[in-house]
């Protein structure tokens, strides 16, 4: 073999006289380079991107909810949040509350216009503020230890923006009180008995955060400490419980468990169920990926084909030398088959060494910018993944030999008189 390989390595990449043949073999190296390099990058940034918006959708909220039928409210016990503990694979579970308000502020500073914007005030606990904006979370203590200051919340950048508010600004909550969903659906109640039914409250901006997901999160939720969201307007009550897990890929089975141990009036809702259309998003994206993948991967093979079928034409004479000399027909094929894995070879390094470069270069100063209200990122997301490099580089290479089988049997049908007369 070792013959082949080196007859394989002249033939390639050290011809004689005129440098057609080292160009074209310099083209095919380049196109499988370029191929791979495509491939790899394309897998790196979808991967990257899902990466980053399932982070920020799980960060955002938790893994598991349990709640009841129409998200109404029901007294907080231990015992039932005993029942979710019980669970070994729930890594934590803590109770929340959720209001759906109206926030009202006046507006950006010399424009003198009140601001009235929708929102959800989100009571959660001091372990999970800290955890989602350790920062802020420090904020809402230091104004939660004075019992005559406001409510402190924490709004998204969106949010902020569209009410003209900074860090410390105060802004008004209107809510229901208790009876205002009944006096809503009555209709013999007059305009002074539902003005009545309406809770203000002050507040003040204690932290603005951004996760970048804007529609429905920046621009909407406001977090509170649970325990002051409870003294002032739903005393020991919770809207449920949201939970932690130690492996993802176990979450149906789980959120099954929980759901039968708690029984009715409880059911659980997952992170997934939740925002069901975002990852439907990114599944679409992630089925895509095959045809491309394919698409690239048959353009850079036929490269191998082309540049074996001219270095054939190229070498008609060697051929017909090699077997005149008496070497086998198996062993011609084998010297173009073998040229073809040192081509691909070459052109799968480069490719690989291009895709980490610009991959490691995209990472460091992040020149592709995006619009974050749409993709919910500012910047190309790359997830660098050895598995990736190996699947292309393998997959190239293995498809590379078998397009190879053809030109390198066309080689071995040569016959000498012809080869040589050529």
């Amino acid at each position: 073999m070792r013959t082949e390989l080196y007859i394989a390595r002249r033939f390639a990449f050290k011809p004689r006289s005129l440098s057609r043949p080292t160009f074209i073999v310099t083209a095919s190296v380049l196109g499988i380079a370029v191929g791979t390099a495509a491939l790899i990058l394309t897998l790196s940034i979808v991967s990257g991107f899902a990466s980053i918006i399932e982070g920020k959708l799980i960060t955002f909220t938790s893994h598991l909810q349990v709640r009841q039928p129409d998200d109404r409210p029901f007294p907080e016990t231990r015992h039932d949040l005993e029942l979710i503990r019980r669970n070994r694979s729930i890594v934590s579970a803590s109770p929340f509350l959720e209001m759906n308000v109206m926030l009202r502020s006046r507006g950006p500073a010399g424009k003198g216009k009140d601001v009235v914007a929708p929102a959800v005030v989100r009571g959660i606990t001091e372990e999970q503020l800290h955890r989602f904006a350790p920062g802020t979370a420090a904020q809402v203590r230091s104004l939660q230890r004075s019992p005559s200051a406001s409510l402190p919340v924490m709004i998204g950048k969106s949010l902020a923006e569209t009410l003209g508010v900074r860090t410390g600004d105060r802004i008004m909550i209107v809510g229901l009180g208790k009876e205002g969903s009944a006096s809503l659906a009555d209709p013999r109640q007059s305009i002074l008995d539902l003005l009545s039914n309406l809770d203000l409250e002050v507040a003040t901006v204690a932290g603005v955060y951004e996760t970048g997901l804007t529609e429905g999160f920046d621009d909407i939720v406001a977090f509170a400490d649970l325990r002051a969201l409870q003294e002032r307007y739903r005393p020991g009550m919770v809207t449920g419980f949201e939970a932690n897990v130690s492996d993802l890929h176990d979450l149906p089975a789980i959120s099954a468990s929980v759901a039968g141990t708690m029984g009715y009036p409880f059911y659980t809702y997952t992170v997934y169920e939740r925002y069901a259309n975002l990852f439907e998003w990114l599944k679409l994206q992630k089925n895509v990926m095959p045809l491309l993948i394919v698409t690239i991967t048959v353009v850079a093979v036929f490269n191998i084909v082309s540049t074996l079928l001219v270095l054939i034409i190229e070498k008609t004479k060697e051929i017909g030398m090699l077997s005149a000399l008496g070497l086998e027909p198996g062993r011609i094929s084998a010297i173009f088959m073998g040229q073809a894995f040192m081509i691909s070879l070459v052109g799968i390094g480069a490719g690989d060494l291009c895709a980490l470069g610009l991959s490691l270069f995209e990472q460091r100063f992040h020149l592709i910018s995006l619009p974050e209200k749409s993709y919910f990122i500012k910047h190309v997301p790359i997830l660098i993944d050895p598995v990736d490099y190996l699947v292309v580089s393998t997959g190239v290479a293995l498809l590379a030999l078998l397009f190879a089988f053809i030109p390198s049997r066309l080689a071995a049908s040569l016959k000498p008189g012809t080869a040589l007369a050529a």
